[in-house]
């Protein structure tokens, strides 16, 4: 066969083959946008699913034990019942609307929407994504691991004003507090339309939108609602420091699945914020110790405990993102400047904030928001910065998220105290102050003698 005959032979076939294959590549041309969807590991669901539970633990018994032991045996029960009331109430309230609100999927950089409202396209099939790219996870662990930081938030907010609140009042406020405060700031920080994500703030697990609207939200109670009766004369001292430990270490095992937990998936980020999350506490606890041991002459068990709550407050916004060092410095620094605001701050301007829910959690979270955003730095150890941004620039953002929080929370807080006061009225009558909220608020008492 001559070469133009093999050569006209070949385009022949070869044309053939065209025609043959053209159906088969159109095919898979016209399928390959249509790519499977990414499916939920396993393992990073079942880890979502402990966190979870890992942060119920944190409320009930954790908060409500630390704070429990902190108030006089009289109040004991009616610590416990606010604490448990306040988070079954903000449950529901979050599968109604509160995810929706936070989560919903709406472009204003204020709110969610409404899109998701009675959780409306939440199903088994519907997933969340992580940081990770084709990472996702069940949406309802999703929705059910930010419910249970929603439903601790408000009431750490009742350590401030224990003792001598409606609980009515303290159902009511933290209701609406939920909804007007706690909702629009869980979504202007985490979700991707929100004002402060959009701006690059860094809350890994919850320095703005837990611990500095918490604290600010005490802090604007206890001035408002007014200091104990007797506060000043009487003694008020912890009822059951043994219960107070208790709680605080309830509180630190279940702080693993607050700050891992929010990492979204089983991942070394997770493994990062699980190693911060004990050193920064350790340190803390050494540091807060060490200023009681120099100021007082001895280390207390109230102090061990105090140190291990700032701790973990200081490295919740920090937990994925800095570096184990850097960690260590953040439990260092933390619990010498709480220490300075519950006991020289606080008995110089006289409020009466009981279990030094301002001192603590929004002090540590004001300096946990800011520190994350030096120790992010790589050069400390830290997971980075974003292209094109310096430590300066990003301290200027975390100041702006702090401010931000403070301004939504405190001005928010301090009216809806006033309309919870018309409606109902903050404080119980002195005479069931003195009686004690237990059997005044709910006709029993936490220990008898007999």
């Amino acid at each position: 066969m001559s070469f133009s005959k093999l050569s006209s032979a070949l385009t022949r076939v070869g044309a053939l083959s065209a025609a043959l294959l053209a159906p088969a590549i159109a095919f898979a041309q016209t399928a390959a946008p249509a790519a499977a969807a990414p499916v939920p590991d396993k393992g990073d669901t079942a880890f979502m699913f402990i966190s979870t539970i890992l942060v119920l633990f944190m409320l009930v018994p954790g908060l409500a034990l630390f704070y429990g032991g902190l108030v006089r045996s009289k109040n004991m029960l009616s610590v416990l019942m606010q604490c448990t009331m306040i988070g079954a109430v903000v449950m529901i309230l979050w599968v109604l609307y509160g995810y929706s609100f936070a989560f919903g999927g709406g472009s204003s950089p204020y709110w969610g929407g409404t899109a998701k409202m009675f959780l409306s396209g939440v199903s088994t099939s519907t997933t969340a994504a992580t940081f990770s790219k084709g990472v996702v996870i069940p949406e309802f662990i999703f929705m059910l691991f930010q419910m249970t930081f929603a439903a601790i938030t408000p009431a750490l907010i009742i350590g401030a004003f224990a003792e001598r609140i409606k609980f009515g009042a303290a159902v009511l406020f933290c209701a609406l507090w939920a909804t007007f405060v706690y909702f629009p700031i869980a979504h202007m920080v985490w979700d991707s339309n929100g004002m402060l994500f959009k701006m690059g703030a860094l809350d890994f697990a919850g320095g703005t939108v837990v611990h500095i609207n918490a604290g600010i939200a005490g802090i604007v109670g206890a001035i408002l609602v007014g200091k104990r009766v007797g506060f000043g004369k009487d003694m008020m001292a912890p009822h059951s420091m043994t219960l107070t430990m208790v709680g605080a270490s309830m509180l630190w095992v279940g702080w693993f699945g607050f700050n891992a937990g929010s990492n979204l998936e089983a991942s070394g980020g997770a493994m990062l914020a699980t190693v911060n999350t004990f050193i920064a506490t350790a340190a803390a606890i050494i540091s807060w110790s060490l200023v009681e041991t120099f100021t007082r002459g001895k280390a207390s068990m109230l102090g061990g405990a105090s140190g291990m709550v700032a701790g973990l407050v200081a490295i919740t916004p920090a937990a994925g993102i800095a570096g184990p060092m850097g960690a260590i410095v953040m439990g260092l620094i933390v619990s010498p400047l709480c220490y300075f605001f519950v006991s020289v701050v606080k008995n110089k301007f006289g409020y009466d904030d009981t279990a030094d829910v301002f001192g603590v959690h929004c002090i540590g979270g004001i300096f946990g928001a800011i520190a994350t955003g030096i120790f992010a730095s790589a050069s400390l150890g830290g997971v980075g910065y974003a292209d094109g941004v310096t430590m300066g620039s990003q301290v200027v953002v975390q100041l702006t998220a702090v401010v931000t929080t403070i301004l939504w929370c405190g001005i928010g807080s301090a009216i809806l105290y006033k309309v919870v006061d018309v409606i109902i009225g903050l404080r119980v009558a002195p005479e069931a102050e003195r009686e004690g909220l237990d059997l005044a608020s709910h006709g029993e008492a936490a220990y008898h003698n007999s």
